[in-house]
């Protein structure tokens, strides 16, 4: 669910995140979920996995982390661009122009070959290419929040394919890293205002999602940027450092991780975020 401006004495809530005021720190939290089912049947959704997030926000200004494990590797993701779907269903978030999440959310479900049936997205125009996308879109579309871009609606609706998805923050690109190098690529959220980030189809964004695919020999980012224009601009190169700002100075390091169960992830860190 998504709610829009709520508060209390101590905190309050920004559409799905609870954020404290200055000076005030929460010692637990609890989470209830709600099971619904249809007047008059008996069938009932089941619960495989809840996942919540706390977190402090690192300072910004960090420097720029050293390469780690995974230079040289790039994973085979495939390249979706957005911007070939804009003007379609814009009751949706405004059409493909707005559908940075959904996008890159279907880019990770083909990378493990999962998503919708064409029969579940036969609903599409058969003029619109990759109408799985605009599938994704439809069903990761918050009310409350108006838009397709929620972070948790994007990670429960690649639960519905039978992965396990979950939203956290990575402290630095070294942790991505170790995502990388199990074969796991990441949905990241980013920010960045003019000239912070060379190569970008955007000259600047105060929200975008890309995926995370892999790293050059030297360190850089290799990335699924779906803002390209079309599939053949998609995947980009970005300076470590530019990138490493825009996600974990700018957004706190969010990522989407969405793997198959069969996949495991690479063990935690001491301080574990996963």
């Amino acid at each position: 669910m998504s709610l829009g401006e709520q508060r209390d004495d101590f905190s309050r809530v920004a559409i799905d995140t609870l954020v404290t005021d200055a000076g005030v720190s929460y010692g637990a939290w609890q989470l209830r979920v709600s099971l619904m089912r249809r007047t008059g049947t008996t069938k009932t959704p089941t619960v495989t996995m809840i996942a919540g997030m706390s977190s402090r926000r690192a300072d910004r200004g960090s420097p720029t982390s050293r390469t780690g494990p995974a230079n040289g590797r790039d994973l085979r993701v495939p390249r979706y661009s957005q911007m070939i779907h804009k003007g379609e269903y814009p009751q949706w978030d405004g059409g493909g122009e707005a559908w940075c999440s959904p996008t890159s959310t279907s880019m990770l479900l083909a990378y493990w070959r999962t998503g919708p049936t064409r029969r579940q997205y036969a609903w599409v125009n058969d003029a619109y290419a990759q109408p799985w996308v605009d599938y994704a879109a439809r069903h990761t579309f918050a009310w409350g929040y108006d838009g397709a871009g929620m972070w948790p609606f994007n990670t429960a609706y690649a639960a519905q394919f039978g992965h396990d998805a979950f939203v956290t923050r990575l402290r630095s690109l070294r942790e991505a890293e170790r995502f990388i190098r199990a074969g796991v690529p990441l949905a990241a959220s980013i920010a960045f205002d003019p000239g912070e980030l060379d190569g970008s189809p955007l000259y600047s964004t105060g929200g975008h999602v890309v995926v995370i695919r892999g790293f050059t020999k030297a360190g850089r980012v290799i990335v699924n940027d779906p803002a390209a224009a079309r599939a053949k601009g998609v995947r980009r190169v970005y300076k470590r450092g530019q990138f490493e700002n825009a996600w974990v100075d700018q957004t706190g390091g969010v990522v989407y991780v969405i793997h198959p169960p069969s996949t495991p992830l690479p063990n935690p860190a001491r301080h574990s975020n996963w």
